[in-house]
C-alpha cells in the first residue's frame, strides 16, 4: 500500500500550515503512523564556495525560520524553496548561493557542508506524520487527531466542545486554528487527543460533535510516539 510522510509541526516554529490544510480541505487520508525526530541544519555551499562568497540562502520556508539569528548574523538574503532538497539542486546551478540541507541532499547534489548545526536552537524536533488509507488497529496507547469548525460565532462555543473531553476526562495533547478560507475571523480547530476512536469514552463524544458542528473530520487515530532521548 502507498504511504507519504510529511512534517506536520516544529518544536520551535510550530505547526506546519500547508500540511494541516490540505489534510482538512484536499485529501482524504488517516494519520498511520507519527515520527519524532530530532533535526540539525546544515549550510550546504558548491565545492570550491566559501562562507565569505556567499550572499544568498536557499531552503524550505521552515527551515530558514528554524535558522533565523544564524542567516541574519551573515546578512544573507533569504529566499524559500517548496523543500531542503530542492533548494540543494537550486544552488548547483546559482552564484554566490548556499542551502540549507542536510548531510543525505549534499551528498545527493555534489555539495559540502561549510556549516554544522546552524538551527537556533539544539531541540530543535520535528514531527512528521505517515498517511494512507490505513486505520490502525487500538494499541492502547494512541493519540487522535481531528479537525472541526463551529457552527456559529458565539461566546463559550469552542468550550462548549471541549467541555465534551474534559468531562470524559481525556487529555487533550494539541489545539490549533487555522483560516477556513471563507473570510476573515472564520477558523477550523485542530485538536489532537489521548485515545482511539474506538475507545468507549472517545465514540460517543465524537457522535455529539457530528450533532453540534457543520464540519468535523477525524485525521485518524494511530500509536503515540516516543520523543528521541
Amino acid at each position: 500500500m502507498d504511504k507519504g510522510v510529511v512534517p506536520i509541526e516544529n518544536s520551535i516554529e510550530g505547526p506546519v500550515g500547508v500540511t494541516l490544510d490540505l489534510l482538512a480541505h484536499d485529501y482524504d487520508l488517516k494519520i498511520e503512523q507519527e515520527i519524532i525526530l530530532p533535526i540539525n541544519h546544515n549550510l550546504l555551499v558548491k565545492p570550491g564556495d566559501k562562507l565569505k562568497d556567499i550572499k544568498s540562502v536557499y531552503s524550505h520556508h521552515q527551515a530558514l525560520s528554524q535558522c533565523r539569528n544564524f542567516l541574519e548574523k551573515l546578512n544573507l538574503t533569504t529566499h524559500s524553496s517548496s523543500s531542503t532538497a530542492a533548494a540543494a539542486k537550486i544552488i548547483k546551478y546559482k552564484k554566490n548561493a548556499a542551502a540549507i540541507g542536510n548531510q543525505n541532499a549534499a551528498e545527493i547534489y555534489g555539495l559540502k557542508i561549510i556549516c554544522k548545526n546552524i538551527q537556533d536552537f539544539d531541540n530543535n524536533l520535528t514531527r512528521f506524520i505517515v498517511l494512507s488509507y490505513k486505520q490502525p488497529p487500538v494499541t492502547g496507547r494512541d493519540k487522535t487527531s481531528i479537525v472541526f469548525s463551529l457552527s456559529k460565532d458565539y461566546p463559550g462555543g469552542l468550550y462548549e466542545i471541549l467541555g465534551f473531553f474534559a468531562r470524559e476526562n481525556i487529555n487533550l495533547t494539541k489545539i490549533e486554528s487555522r483560516p477556513s478560507k471563507k473570510g476573515l475571523g472564520k477558523y477550523i480547530f485542530f485538536i489532537d487527543f489521548e485515545g482511539h476512536i474506538r475507545d468507549e469514552k472517545v465514540d460517543p463524544i465524537l457522535k455529539i460533535m457530528k450533532t453540534k458542528t457543520p464540519f468535523l473530520k477525524i485525521l485518524g487515530s494511530y500509536p503515540i510516539a516516543e520523543e528521541p532521548a
